[in-house]
């Protein structure tokens, strides 16, 4: 099932809608009550502004959130460049044929996972899944083979160096799946709305056009930060800067 999370324009359009039927919501609320006093309209007043104040909290809180989660994104892909890249030499210490088929498995991974970047397509995203298992097993086979029939240290030095290549695509997919969590997402637009509603219920003017101040501003923001925080469905996402310039240093001459 697409998660609604990946499409940030959408969501934003949504819940711009949602925040001015809020605030419209409110100001009839506000057109239907009895005429209150002064001190009616102060209290509501101080209740808004307690509220605002909570409603920008919890929207630098998830904003920070996202922030985390796209470094941590960022991280992952230039650790996988390295490791890729350290046993790209490393498969020196092996002989000259297994060393020539581990360069080969790993130029081929690199391009994979280059492709799993920058592909959007679930389809595709799929096909590249298992092309870069079978590459793993491939890779991990060879090494394997050759340190049970010579177990020396050097030998030990390119297992540690595959098992960082496989570590390192394990742990660049985990930050993929790490996402703000669907209640923070529940919580901020439940108190976004609630706050519309009280903006809409203390504005001394009943014309539409003036809800509309603060649903942009909020609905903008929960799109940038849907945005920050989807690995692909957005604008802002991780380019695999470092896997191409190991792919352009690791190609055959």
């Amino acid at each position: 099932m697409p998660n609604p999370l990946d499409y940030p324009l959408p969501l934003g359009l949504v819940s711009l809608c949602a925040f001015w039927l809020s605030a419209w919501v409110g100001g009839r609320f506000r057109a239907w009550r009895r005429p209150g006093t002064e001190g009616s309209q102060e209290d509501f007043s101080f209740i808004l502004g307690g509220a605002l104040t909570l409603l920008g909290l919890i929207v630098g809180f998830t904003f920070s959130m996202a922030v985390g989660r796209y470094d941590q994104r960022k991280n992952h892909e230039e650790a996988e460049a390295n490791a890729i890249g350290t046993e790209y030499l490393r498969a020196d210490l092996l002989p000259p044929a297994a060393a020539a088929k581990v360069r080969g498995l790993l130029r081929s991974y690199l391009d994979q996972r280059v492709l799993h970047y920058e592909s959007r397509d679930a389809r595709r995203l799929r096909q590249i899944g298992a092309e870069t298992t079978r590459l793993q097993g491939e890779m991990w086979s060879v090494v394997a083979e050759h340190a049970s029939s010579q177990p020396t240290p050097v030998t030990a030095l390119v297992v540690w160096g595959m098992n960082d290549v496989l570590n390192a695509q394990g742990y660049a997919q985990a930050a993929s799946w790490n996402r703000i969590p669907t209640g923070a997402w529940v919580l901020l637009i439940a108190i976004a709305i609630f706050c519309n509603g009280l903006v809409g219920y203390v504005a001394r003017e009943g014309r539409p056009s003036y809800y509309l101040v603060l649903p942009i501003a909020l609905a903008t923001t929960l799109l940038l930060i849907a945005d920050i925080d989807s690995p692909r469905g957005g604008v802002i996402r991780v380019h695999p800067q470092n896997l191409e310039a190991t792919a352009a240093s690791l190609a055959p001459p």
